[in-house]
């Protein structure tokens, strides 16, 4: 029997995240896999490195904890997914500055670096990102998810006061894309393929997210937008994740970002498709053709 550990977050521990850990875990041990549930607080101390030099099959890392994923890979373990994909998922500049030269995404500014002690003494810059990109303006922090740190600013006034409470916290301005206000298309790609794919709706936010308020329908992408979701995967070096498009004014896909351990029971509510199932048969395998 093939083993591995689910490393997740030990302090995400609401239904909302414990039920994905089940499904995967069942679909583990439908393909005869053994697949253990670990936490950064398990692999932690002297207990921790007595674990890891037992090390299974490999890891499904699904935390976002890189300085763990990187301990684990310099100690030999095989990750799905790798450290450096997670890494570069995680901070949205990082996902921009990766791929804006292959895919259209929204234009894009970095807000300055300041420290919370500090703030912005002054905030010119944020004059200067409005005549780049126009009101409204999305502006977004580096790290969050559900759409929960995302912000739609209508005034100067609304940025340079959103700018200084977000002062210390990596931020970024976007260029709102008016034509998908509400709406976005969520494209979930295991290995070399997209499995299942849902358009988001909200009539009563610019964020489609289904956190807030979203409702989702099955959505039929075309082999252009589906190859172009698994070439976004490729270029980040990730074996699956959630790939989201907006529209453009002519319908044109504008990539609006990746999330390396996407949610997928609204996935599977809306057509039925279970992703964990994928993942698992992804991770059998490429760990059989590695062993």
């Amino acid at each position: 029997m093939k083993t591995g550990w689910l490393v997740v977050n030990h302090f995400l521990a609401t239904k909302k995240f414990t039920e994905h850990y089940e499904w995967l875990r069942e679909a583990a041990q439908k393909r005869n896999i053994d697949l253990l549930l670990k936490t950064g607080c398990d692999l932690f101390g002297e207990e921790g490195r007595k674990q890891i030099s037992t090390a299974p099959d490999f890891v499904l890392f699904w935390d976002k904890d890189v300085r763990l994923a990187s301990y684990l890979e310099k100690e030999g373990l095989r990750l799905f997914n790798n450290a450096r994909s997670i890494f570069l998922c995680d901070d949205k500049s990082l996902t921009q500055m990766m791929l804006e030269d292959a895919v259209a995404m929204p234009p894009m500014l970095m807000a300055p670096m300041t420290y919370k002690t500090i703030g912005y003494p002054d905030i010119s810059f944020v004059d200067r990102a409005i005549e780049t990109l126009g009101l409204p303006m999305v502006m977004k922090e580096c790290y969050g998810s559900f759409g929960q740190q995302v912000h739609l600013v209508k005034t100067a006034e609304e940025a340079k006061e959103l700018a200084q409470k977000l002062a210390g916290t990596p931020f970024i301005f976007q260029k709102f894309i008016a034509s998908s206000c509400g709406r976005d298309v969520r494209l979930q790609v295991v290995g070399d393929r997209v499995v299942a794919s849902m358009l988001r709706e909200n009539a009563n936010d610019f964020r489609a997210n289904l956190a807030g308020g979203g409702k989702a329908s099955v959505y039929e992408p075309d082999e252009q937008l589906q190859a172009l979701a698994v070439t976004v995967c490729r270029l980040l070096g990730l074996d699956f994740a959630g790939v989201d498009f907006l529209f453009g004014e002519q319908g044109e896909p504008i990539l609006c970002e990746v999330n390396s351990n996407a949610h997928f029971k609204n996935l599977y509510d809306c057509t039925g498709v279970n992703v964990a199932e994928a993942i698992m048969a992804w991770i059998d395998e490429k760990i059989g053709v590695t062993a």
